[in-house]
């Protein structure tokens, strides 16, 4: 795959991925609030996330999406709902998230992935934006374009984790300091609340 555009490519997308966001927030916060192994798991959750937009940009739904003006409608409200239920979460929040409650426990674990894929998941931008961005990397003259923008969607979701574990990873280690003090949590937990409500709103009102 030397065809492919790799440099402009591989720079733009950490661009892309540096540029704060919904799962940049809700990494960071989950890291905070409960340590490195939770912001870790959330942003594989989100990289996993990334990998079935890029199965389904390759087949083609990014495509349907932008034909069916219903079904884009429905499920971009579907992931506004979703990031307004998780930003209520954290402004509810006191000190201590409840889905980061026994976070030793195999299920806090599962739940903090799913959470991380969701978010995701749940976002139709998402896949047009992977359906709008991906192709600009492969030439018209290569051989096996799906297989070309499967690989780069792919290396994006893998860039996605190298970017935002390390970011989870230095978050965790804030987690003993910030505990000390449960209103810093609690003041971090409103902020990023507050975002992810304004990006569901955000999300809710976008046009195609």
């Amino acid at each position: 795959m030397h065809e492919l555009l790799w440099l402009p490519f591989i720079a733009t997308s950490l661009l892309v991925i540096l540029t704060p966001g919904q799962d940049m927030v809700l990494v960071l916060s989950r890291a905070l609030s409960s340590g490195t192994r939770s912001g870790v798991t959330t942003a594989a959750g989100v990289s996993v996330g990334l990998l079935l937009h890029t199965v389904l940009a390759t087949l083609g739904v990014g495509a349907l999406l932008q034909a069916s003006g219903w079904l884009f409608t429905v499920l971009k409200l579907l992931g506004a709902l979703y990031l307004l239920y998780l930003g209520a979460m954290l402004l509810r929040s006191s000190g201590e998230l409840p889905i980061a409650a026994g976070q030793d426990a195999p299920v806090s674990t599962i739940r903090l992935f799913t959470q991380g894929a969701l978010s995701n998941i749940s976002n139709p931008k998402v896949l047009l934006f992977y359906l709008a961005f991906l192709p600009q990397f492969v030439p018209a003259h290569v051989a096996h374009p799906m297989l070309s923008l499967f690989i780069l969607g792919s290396t994006f979701a893998g860039l996605t984790f190298l970017v935002k574990g390390p970011v989870a990873l230095f978050a965790g280690l804030l987690t003993t300091a910030v505990r000390r003090n449960p209103r810093i949590l609690t003041r971090i937990h409103r902020v990023s609340g507050a975002i992810l409500v304004i990006l569901g709103i955000k999300l809710a009102l976008e046009q195609r």
